[in-house]
């Protein structure tokens, strides 16, 4: 039985709860997390309080939890380190998921904290009260229920904190929850307070860690199946590595290694971190589409590194594999169906089985060969179109930029830096590719330029996209210390399901492609934010210079006509196959 104490508590409860709250954020920045976003609220504010007076911490303000959420987990992308977000009571929690799903699906270490009204509110119908605890479901990776904050309870807080840290770091890395209760008062009085910190106790629940046992164990079935995938590989002579999204363990020097003592042709995409000129082949993701080409050139072995394949084509070439080897680096399972004869954790462990490979000299020549055709007619052809187009905006814009970070939407954008971006060196690739979604890709740019204040970051992202996230602009886009360039092609809807089966259906303009009819220049002066408009290929590359050196959050929107994109699309695919033919 709850009573009004419960609820309401003495005149140094504030005081008392930012004690408390202070040692979780202490196990935090000791776990090496140095930003923090949050956005107002009253039950929050102890939450608030704590990470705006830790210096080592950069705190973020956002209007909007869900963007606040995404400007967080870029962040975490781009540097790998632990990040927290937090927000006040109800509906507010609710709008972090759709960031801890990609953050669980990408791996990315994300702290939630959410401020929660005291337990005997659970069900009452009180205002700001929903159910919060157990919110996020599977996609934490821990999760803990703080008690009410008294003075005898600091060590719960540190452990909290502690627990949090080491569980979204811990491999595979991901997003965590603490539900923090408060009672009123909630603002201190600045009284100090002594708060009992001895003797951490374990608290909440948090993910088992598993025993010495069963570390062994899966210790002893990697070691089998990468003794395994080194018997597939070394038994034959002409294989394809698909190199896909980089993964929370092993290295991608690793997997460069591996590539280059096998001789066998790379198609690396964009994120891999190995789309390099020594590399990869230069139009990979072209030359599987010509199907007939692929199927006279079959591999005996198929070598998928990381996450599932981007590309139908690639995951194509992956399932009527002869042999398939995966190597998913920490990721989902990219094997749903099974297939694969063999897998090894990450190309560390291959690397110490596979001094040297028997390859076929001949049959890397003949893929090189292919691609080097490819690439020099889908060039001619692009650099030969007047009007904008996506393949060539994405080109141009993977060549033109100075070293540093391109995010990539989902959708169309990253697939079409897959197909036509030349591999590059000084170019980093960051997407949403967990789960795929577009939500939140504006806000996940702002967060990622928060890490690089002396560069300009680039992104690439279709209209849906950046109209989707408005918010974040508004609410971030006159910010001088983020330097941003947002590369927008505007087809005035969504053009992938020009390519899908639902492009035949009499409602495709309406339920699918939707139209917005948007100006999206007066939507960024309305929030402050510089403009440029391309109306030709060759302007793309002048416009996005002078972006560039701008500063600030900069927009460069392309003018495409949708229809006319679907031709060009089909016009490269078609060429593509008669570079090929003898």
């Amino acid at each position: 039985m709850h009573g009004p104490d419960d609820l309401i508590g003495g005149e140094l409860e504030g005081d008392i709860a930012l004690a408390c709250t202070s040692l979780l954020v202490d196990e935090l920045v000791r776990g090496g997390m140095r930003h923090a976003c949050l956005s107002p609220g009253s039950r929050s504010t102890p939450i608030a309080l704590a990470l705006a007076r830790r210096p080592e911490l950069t705190v973020h303000v956002h209007l909007d939890e869900r963007s606040s959420a995404f400007f967080a987990l870029g962040i975490a992308k781009a540097t790998g380190a632990l990040v927290a977000v937090a927000c006040t009571s109800g509906t507010a929690a609710a709008e972090f998921l759709p960031a801890v799903v990609e953050a669980s699906q990408s791996r990315t270490p994300l702290v939630v904290l959410t401020a929660d009204r005291p337990p005997s509110l659970q069900g009452s119908g009180a205002n700001q009260t929903i159910v919060q605890e157990h919110l996020y479901g599977s996609y934490v990776r821990a999760e803990i229920a703080t008690p009410l904050p008294t003075p005898d309870l600091g060590a719960d807080f540190r452990q909290a904190g502690a627990v949090l840290a080491r569980e979204a770091l811990r491999a595979p890395p991901g997003p965590v929850h603490a539900n923090l209760p408060f009672r009123e008062r909630l603002t201190p009085t600045e009284t100090p307070v002594e708060v009992e910190d001895r003797g951490p106790r374990p608290v909440g629940r948090a993910a088992p860690s598993g025993s010495v046992a069963e570390a062994e164990t899966d210790a002893d079935a990697d070691a089998d199946g990468a003794d395994r995938a080194a018997e597939v590989i070394l038994g034959a002579r002409r294989g394809v590595v698909l190199l896909g999204t980089e993964g929370s363990e092993g290295s991608t020097e690793d997997d460069i290694e591996l590539a280059r003592r096998l001789e066998w042709p790379v198609i690396a995409e964009p994120t891999s971190g190995a789309r390099l000129p020594w590399v990869a082949l230069t139009a990979g993701t072209l030359l599987l589409g010509a199907e007939r080409w692929v199927a006279a050139h079959p591999p005996e072995v198929v070598l998928q590194i990381g996450a599932t394949p981007l590309t139908r084509a690639a995951r194509s070439l992956a399932a009527e594999a002869t042999e398939l080897v995966v190597v998913p680096r920490g990721h989902l399972d990219p094997d749903p169906l099974g297939r694969a004869a063999a897998r090894a954790p990450h190309s560390g462990q291959l690397l110490e089985r596979i001094p040297t490979v028997p390859s076929d000299p001949a049959w890397l020549e003949e893929w090189r060969r292919a691609d080097a055709a490819v690439r020099t007619t889908v060039d001619e052809l692009l650099d030969g179109w007047d009007e904008p187009f996506e393949g060539r905006i994405a080109r141009d814009l993977a060549a033109s930029i100075p070293s540093g970070t391109l995010v990539a939407a989902s959708s169309m954008p990253i697939r079409d830096l897959d197909a036509y971006a030349a591999p590059r060196d000084g170019l980093r690739v960051l997407a949403n590719r967990g789960a795929s979604g577009i939500d939140g890709f504006v806000s996940t740019v702002l967060g990622v330029a928060a890490t690089e204040p002396d560069t300009t970051t680039y992104a690439l992202c279709g209209d849906l996209s950046f109209v989707y996230d408005l918010g974040a602009l508004t609410w971030s886009g006159r910010r001088e210390d983020l330097n941003v360039v947002i590369v927008v092609p505007n087809n005035d809807g969504g053009m992938i399901f020009s390519f899908l089966d639902q492009a035949t259906l009499p409602e495709h303009e309406r339920l699918f492609t939707t139209p917005h009819g948007l100006d999206l220049g007066a939507i960024c002066a309305a929030v402050g934010v510089t403009r440029g408009s391309v109306s030709r290929g060759l302007e793309f590359a002048t416009v996005l210079r002078r972006a560039g050196t701008q500063g600030g959050v900069q927009v460069v929107e392309v003018a495409v006509d949708r229809e006319n994109n679907v031709r060009r699309h089909a016009e490269i695919q078609a060429a593509a196959q008669a570079s090929l033919l003898d």
